[in-house]
């Protein structure tokens, strides 16, 4: 670990000046015009630009991330329960040094979020809720490891699927896929969803609107709010340092949801089937790099 790792913009600065670390040393490894905009970028939208070593840091708790997730792929299948991979999910996050972020997260009662056919988002863990062969399910993951918080999701298979669930799957994953095409200094938040609605919309699917993704570092959501929809050329501009999460919801029906009496799981308002793919993405100076990288 680095003298600065896991230190918080509010802390007291490592090197002993007394100063907080956002007023001393945070910026010790920027040139002038990266520490200009840095300042432009937190004053202007609250967007805190990330610094070498919050990325490095964030890349460690994102392989953990991903590393989850493949736990969890590895053990789907018929007759297993939401709860059983909440279980294998919290322990092997804590059996690694971390947190699992969901947890207590403003009162949700579980280590994960399993989100299963008609369930977009939020889906709460239950030992009664069985999967069965045809099934799709969403586990989405978030971990805090050493301070900084990483999340991806992605939506998987129950045994043999109906041929219109896979393609929802796999227009999905490729909305994702696509959005990386346009992470790149210059562009604009608005490119990110005008892409991803253009070609979701263009392969007979719904984007949904209520839920997109966001800034994330320290804490679990900051800013920018990273809608799936919109119009290109609009939105604040990306910059080296952004890092926020891509995470596009659509729908086989359409795009509206409701949220049950649980005050969290969300579902398709007319039943229909739902899938989602999230990575966590960082600006670079040329492009993009996910700091939870899987094959998409």
């Amino acid at each position: 670990m680095t003298l600065y790792e896991g230190v918080g913009r509010n802390d007291s600065c490592p090197c002993g000046s007394g100063l907080k670390f956002k007023k001393c040393c945070m910026h010790k490894n920027l040139a002038p015009s990266e520490r200009r905009l840095s300042d432009e970028y937190l004053r202007r939208y609250q967007i805190y630009l990330k610094t070498p070593q919050d990325i490095a840091a964030m890349r460690v708790a994102g392989k953990l991330v991903v590393d989850t997730l493949f736990k969890a792929r590895d053990m789907i299948k018929p007759g297993i329960t939401t709860e059983d991979i909440n279980k294998v999910v919290h322990e092997y996050t804590l059996q690694n040094g971390a947190i699992p972020a969901p947890l207590n997260y403003n009162g949700f009662p579980k280590s994960v979020c399993t989100s299963v056919n008609d369930v977009i988002c939020h889906g709460i863990p239950s030992s009664e809720q069985i999967l069965k062969d045809g099934d799709i399910i969403n586990v989405d993951v978030t971990s805090i490891l050493n301070g900084y918080y990483a999340d991806a999701n992605m939506t998987f298979p129950v045994g043999d699927c109906s041929p219109e669930a896979l393609r929802l799957m796999e227009v999905a994953r490729n909305s994702l896929k696509k959005a990386c095409a346009v992470l790149k200094p210059g562009n604009r938040i608005g490119d990110i969803g005008a892409v991803i609605q253009d070609y979701a919309e263009g392969e007979g699917c719904s984007v949904v609107r209520e839920y997109v993704g966001h800034g994330i570092g320290k804490n679990f959501h900051e800013s920018p709010n990273v809608p799936h929809y919109g119009k290109k050329g609009t939105g604040i501009k990306l910059v080296p340092g952004m890092v926020f999460t891509v995470e596009p919801m659509l729908n086989l029906g359409l795009p509206h949801s409701r949220v049950l009496d649980d005050d969290w799981t969300a579902v398709t308002v007319d039943g229909s089937l739902s899938a989602q793919y999230e990575q966590t993405f960082v600006i670079t100076e040329s492009g993009y790099e996910s700091l939870t990288p899987y094959e998409l």
